[in-house]
């Protein structure tokens, strides 16, 4: 298996055979960054320490509600997708691959860290439910990467998606998703296709 060093050197746009590929990635060293969404119990707790406000422990819903959507805004559209051709050599690359398999560790480490928090630090009860949502947080985002791990071909990372799904008890996503919505999409069958017009509210 190619470590996160290797394929972090192979990521100077540069296929193995030493020729360019036809597709740069413009936005390649900014995939790290979805880390820091199991990193923040980690950030919580440190903000609390320095600040001695329990406001931080929900460090980790400011960034789903707060924090991403309005880097989503400034950043606007992105209609820089790679073309047919590049799709292999993106398959090859691991680069991306172990952005999401050090999601799995974080996440779990977190959700150790948090337990010793919740019996170690004090917090009043809405700094415990604070740290809580921080928790679910992780656990949540960690339902985006086992999605992503279950569409690979290999085994480890079929076994990586449920792993990831266990923290949120929502195992059955790896069934319904791969097996269900998408022999069903955009079907009055599939129950996770919004009807037509629909709106996500009323989704």
């Amino acid at each position: 298996m190619t470590t996160f060093a290797e394929a972090s050197r192979s990521a100077t746009g540069k296929a193995r055979n030493g020729q360019r590929p036809v597709w740069r990635d413009k936005k390649r060293y900014l995939w790290p960054l979805g880390l820091l969404v199991p990193l923040s119990p980690f950030a919580a707790w440190f903000l609390v320490d320095k600040f001695s406000l329990g406001l931080f422990w929900a460090i980790g819903a400011w960034l789903i509600v707060i924090v991403i959507p309005l880097i989503d805004l400034l950043a606007g559209e992105d209609g820089n997708s790679p073309p047919d051709e590049a799709i292999p050599h993106l398959q090859e690359d691991r680069f991306y691959r172990w952005c999401t398999y050090l999601f799995l560790p974080l996440q779990y480490v977190g959700l150790v860290f948090v337990a010793w928090c919740w019996v170690n630090a004090p917090m009043a009860a809405g700094e415990k439910f604070a740290l809580a949502m921080t928790a679910g947080v992780v656990a949540g985002v960690g339902i985006n990467a086992a999605h992503e791990l279950g569409h690979k071909s290999e085994k480890l990372e079929k076994w990586l998606a449920k792993v990831a799904l266990a923290q949120s008890f929502y195992g059955h996503f790896y069934v319904e998703h791969n097996h269900g919505h998408h022999v069903r999409v955009a079907t009055p069958e599939d129950p996770a296709s919004s009807r037509y017009k629909e709106n996500f509210w009323f989704f």
